[in-house]
């Protein structure tokens, strides 16, 4: 498994999200209090965007662990964006750590993470990859569940192209799911799924916190409010009107405006920064 956080606001730097605050991202990479083995050691990755600059992200991936890499612990205290993706990875069972097996992902103006597994997967690939286009089938570098899931959200991106953004994003990932259950089904997979999927285009996002065949949902948490701050090693959201909103595998401090996901449903952001919870179909 692995722990991930998104972040949509104001600027603020990555060092905000990955060391700063009590349970950063880097502290989950080795001391996860919600997984039962609290190693999250192979490899990590950052996407941050500069909307000045591209509407496409930039991506920073090593196999390194975070807490040991000292690229980014410069480059987190320097880079701020208004939308921030960090993940530090736990690999899956027979997948190698190599940097294309390392998350986020990235297509055009999407950066994707993944926290969990999709059940079977040597036996769904093959179906899984003949459904790709031609486009995706090539994009796909690495030998994760996680990218293949990614390669079937874009097509299923592609045709929702004249949808708001938002719903755009929404209807692609309830495809998806979609998508993944019918794979898994057809391949006669008994294995649970837990996929608890990020995607943004860098103003909206949306995350999912799902399970199949009665597994237990990755754990998942969502704070919202004016202003997410650091001052003096103390980190938290300033409560008043929506402006800024964290997600995270889990909370990264002590904070009291978090709050758990239910299982099966979708977090919704917009440009608003309200965050919506939706029921989906395991």
């Amino acid at each position: 498994m692995c722990r991930f956080v998104l972040y949509l606001g104001s600027d603020i730097t990555v060092s905000s999200l990955i060391t700063e605050p009590s349970h950063s991202l880097i502290h989950q990479s080795f001391m996860s209090r919600e997984r039962e083995e609290p190693l999250n050691g192979d490899g990590f990755g950052v996407a941050w965007y500069a909307p000045d600059v591209s509407p496409h992200p930039a991506v920073f991936r090593d196999i390194s662990p975070a807490w040991n890499n000292q690229n980014l612990l410069g480059l987190a205290k320097v880079v701020k964006s208004p939308c921030i993706m960090a993940h530090v990875r736990a690999a899956s069972s027979n997948l190698p750590v190599t940097q294309l097996n390392c998350h986020p992902f990235q297509w055009n103006e999407l950066a994707f993470m993944h926290n969990g597994d999709l059940g079977g997967f040597q036996r769904v690939r093959r179906r899984l990859v003949e459904r790709l286009s031609d486009e995706s089938f090539g994009w796909v570098k690495g030998s994760t569940d996680s990218e293949h899931i990614f390669g079937v959200f874009v097509d299923h991106y592609r045709r929702f192209e004249n949808r708001p953004p938002l719903e755009r994003l929404e209807g692609a990932m309830r495809a998806t799911l979609v998508s993944l259950q019918e794979l898994v089904q057809e391949a006669g997979v008994t294995d649970g799924a837990t996929l608890n999927l990020a995607v943004t285009n860098g103003s909206c996002a949306v995350v999912s916190r799902v399970s199949t065949l009665g597994e237990t949902p990755n754990s998942l948490y969502v704070n919202a409010g004016y202003a997410y701050t650091c001052v003096d090693g103390v980190c938290m959201m300033n409560r008043g009107p929506r402006s800024a909103v964290l997600v995270a595998s889990e909370p990264l401090s002590e904070d009291e405006g978090w709050r758990s996901v239910p299982g099966n449903h979708l977090v919704l952001i917009g440009e608003d920064r309200e965050p919506r919870f939706s029921a989906c179909a395991a």
